[in-house]
């Protein structure tokens, strides 16, 4: 009995005072909290979905993106085919020439865009978005059409059903007419048909833009590009969101928006060429875009290609990052915690102070309670104020609670910095893009030097 007293109490003693259980102690207490840690970046994932909706619909209240395609020249032709019937009676080949109509499509040989952009923004709740209205001017030229690739005699050409089509996006935020001047003619445009992924050609694109087709009424005579250049002109207006595109259909494309927004930014196949277009009160962004530099010809004659891919235009979304970073930051809440952990346990471990259990468990749920004030309160300012609020807290916190545990002064200071520096180095790491991975690097090599040099006179057989 007195044997398995003793080894009882030995064992006892071990749990207690052995470096190897307070280690495993240690390390099950860390893989306790990442469960409330996963919990945490799933409430953030789910409010970053709300945010999306919510600026959603917004969206799609107002009038979704703007993206212009055309005007594009529709020119019918003949083609004759010949048909060959077997007759039984008279044992021949009877021959027959059919007449069917195609379609040519031909884009202009000069395109000029304007674009005035006013945005606002528009609030829901805790979230907002940037909606906007837009006028646009597109002028441009046309030459005659050339059916030279195809051998298509001019005398099969139907000049007089030659048709245009503008085919955009967002017909709901439309505030004027479309309609086109050619000479003195008005050719209003109206709807042909309606197709989310219109692609021939091989052009095809994914999460392809859902376009409305327009068509206008047939052309004059007097204002078909038969004989001479015809020019043409077109004012829209439209309201819109996240962004407006166009698409560089000219043999020469020249493209100017300008507006008072201050956080402009560019996207798409093509940048803008001026160097001086974000300034002080706004941009002013050029583009000139040859067909030499883009991939595709001026006329199809198997359908209009799905060129969604080369557009290229403004972004104006409002940026929010706060739960990026947010996000971010908890992906760094594992070593968060286990450096934290690892403080307490050399100074345990180096100054034979006792720490409990569920005093590790009460400091790591301090630790995990730091995400949670940083997603509510980023939410209502700036992630740079929520972090530091959210920061001073957590570390004042542990400070007061590691000075009720360590009984001095010195040690909860020294765990305060720490947390301070640790804190701080995260905060860095989540702000760089380029260089995270590598000051990263650096800063974890240093800690981990840090440990070593701290350990090194811990005496490891008699603990």
């Amino acid at each position: 009995m007195e044997t398995n007293k003793d080894q009882k109490g030995k064992l006892s003693k071990w749990a207690k005072n052995s470096i190897t259980s307070r280690m495993l102690m240690v390390g099950i207490l860390i893989l306790i909290l990442m469960i409330p840690l996963s919990y945490i970046e799933m409430l953030i994932q789910e409010r970053m979905m709300r945010q999306q909706d919510v600026v959603g619909e917004i969206n799609q209240k107002w009038g979704d993106e703007v993206l212009i395609y055309g005007p594009i020249l529709k020119v019918p032709y003949k083609v004759f085919t010949t048909k060959s019937t077997y007759e039984d009676k008279t044992k021949t080949w009877l021959k027959e020439e059919i007449e069917s109509t195609k379609y040519a499509f031909f884009f202009p040989e000069k395109l000029d865009i304007i674009s005035t952009i006013n945005p606002e923004e528009k609030t829901r709740g805790i979230y907002k978005t940037a909606v906007y209205q837009s006028e646009i001017i597109i002028k441009g030229s046309f030459e005659k059409p050339d059916f030279s690739e195809k051998e298509i005699k001019d005398e099969h050409i139907l000049w007089d059903k030659i048709k245009l089509i503008v085919q955009t996006t967002n017909l709901k935020g439309a505030n004027s007419l479309f309609e086109i001047n050619i000479n003195k003619n008005k050719y209003p445009f109206s709807s042909s048909h309606f197709n989310d992924d219109y692609n021939t050609n091989n052009y095809k694109v994914q999460n392809a833009v859902s376009l409305n087709e327009l068509e206008s009424k047939t052309l004059q005579l007097i204002d078909v590009p038969k004989e001479k250049t015809t020019t043409f002109s077109m004012n829209i207006n439209m309201k819109g969101s996240k962004q407006i595109q166009f698409i560089p259909i000219g043999k020469e494309t020249d493209v100017n928006v300008k507006s008072d927004w201050k956080t402009a930014n560019f996207i798409g196949e093509y940048l803008p060429y001026n160097s001086d277009k974000i300034t002080e009160e706004g941009f002013n962004a050029k583009w000139k875009i040859l067909d030499i530099n883009r991939p595709y010809s001026q006329q199809f004659f198997k359908g209009i290609p799905n060129l969604k891919r080369f557009a290229f235009g403004v972004n104006f979304m409002i940026p929010v990052d706060e739960y990026q970073k947010s996000e971010r930051s908890a992906k760094y809440g594992f070593l968060v915690i286990g450096l934290t952990f690892l403080i307490f346990f050399l100074i345990q471990t180096m100054s034979k102070i006792q720490i409990h259990p569920f005093q590790y468990l009460m400091i790591g749920v301090a630790l995990t309670m730091f995400y949670t004030l940083l997603i509510s309160i980023s939410e209502h300012s700036s992630f740079l104020k929520a972090y530091l609020i959210a920061g001073f807290a957590v570390i004042s916190l542990i400070t007061l609670y590691s000075k009720s545990i360590l009984k001095n002064i010195k040690f909860p200071v020294f765990i305060g910095i720490s947390l301070t520096a640790l804190y701080t180095f995260i905060f860095v790491i989540i702000q760089l893009e380029n260089y995270a991975l590598l000051v990263g690097s650096i800063g974890l090599f240093a800690i981990l030097a840090g440990v070593m040099f701290a350990s090194r006179k811990i005496d490891w057989e008699n603990n």
